[in-house]
C-alpha cells in the first residue's frame, strides 16, 4: 500500500499536526505493508489554478508548468492520500488549498449526479479507488465551533472513501513538557492507523478517544496563555 502525506503546514517539518500524521502512518506500517512518502507543500512551487478547464478537455494535462505535476503523479500512483494540516481561519492553510484547487486534472469534463443529488466531475479511470484521510490539528481546546467548516469542505471535495480525524490542542505535540499527555495520545493515533490499514476504518470508540481534548478547556487555555 502506497501512502502519500501532503503536509499543508507552512511550518513544514516543524508542524504540530505532522506529529499526528507520522504516528498514524507508523500505526499503518505496523498492520500492513505500507510505503509512505511525505511532501511539504510549502516547499513546492505551485501556481494558482486559472480556471481555464483545459485539463478537463485534453485528458488531464495542466497547462501550468510547476511542481504540481510531480504531486499529481504521486497521487496517481498512491492508494491513500493523507491531507495533514493545522486549522487556519477555520479552514486549510493557503498552500494546501492551492493544491486542492489544482486537482482539476484528475477528473474529466463529464458530470455525474450522485445519490444525494450533488453533481461532481467523474474521476479518470483507475482513480475511483483512491482513499482520503484528513488529519487536522487545532490550537484551541475544543472541537466544536472550530473544525466544522474544514470538515464540511473535505466531505464535499471527497464524497467517498474518506476518513476525517480532528485533534484539538495540537500545539502540545511540539512541547516536550507536555509529553505526559501527548505520548499516550500518539499511541492511540498509532492504533487508529493500524485499524485503518487493516480494515479501512476506525472504531467509533477509538476515534472518540483520538479526537477528544487532552486537557479540560479552561486548564489548556491557562496553560497556553502562560506559555
Amino acid at each position: 500500500m502506497k501512502v502519500l502525506v501532503l503536509n499543508g503546514s507552512p511550518k513544514a517539518e516543524r508542524s504540530d499536526t505532522l506529529h499526528i500524521a507520522r504516528a498514524f502512518c507508523d500505526g499503518m506500517k505496523s498492520a500492513a505493508d505500507v510505503e509512505v512518502k511525505e511532501i511539504h507543500v510549502i516547499k513546492k512551487r505551485i501556481e494558482y489554478c486559472t480556471g481555464c478547464f483545459v485539463c478537463k478537455k485534453n485528458g488531464g494535462t495542466c497547462v501550468i508548468r510547476d511542481d504540481m505535476a510531480e504531486i499529481l503523479d504521486e497521487i496517481k500512483s498512491s492508494d491513500v492520500i493523507i491531507y495533514s494540516f493545522p486549522l487556519y481561519s477555520y479552514g486549510m492553510p493557503a498552500p494546501l488549498k492551492n493544491v486542492i484547487d489544482r486537482l482539476m486534472p484528475l477528473s474529466s469534463w463529464a458530470m455525474v449526479r450522485e445519490e444525494n443529488g450533488k453533481y461532481g466531475h467523474t474521476m479518470h479511470k483507475g482513480l475511483d479507488s483512491l482513499r482520503y484521510v484528513m488529519l487536522c490539528g487545532c490550537g484551541f481546546p475544543n472541537s466544536k465551533h472550530n473544525f466544522e467548516a474544514a470538515v464540511r469542505q473535505f466531505e464535499l471535495k471527497f464524497p467517498r472513501n474518506r476518513t476525517i480525524i480532528t485533534v484539538p490542542e495540537s500545539p502540545m505535540f511540539n512541547i516536550p513538557q507536555a509529553d505526559e499527555l501527548t505520548k499516550p495520545r500518539l499511541e492511540l493515533i498509532k492504533q487508529a492507523g493500524a485499524q485503518y490499514a487493516a480494515n479501512g476504518e476506525i472504531e467509533a470508540e477509538l476515534m472518540q478517544a483520538v479526537t477528544s481534548p487532552m486537557l479540560p478547556d479552561q486548564i489548556y487555555a491557562q496553560f497556553a496563555n502562560n506559555f
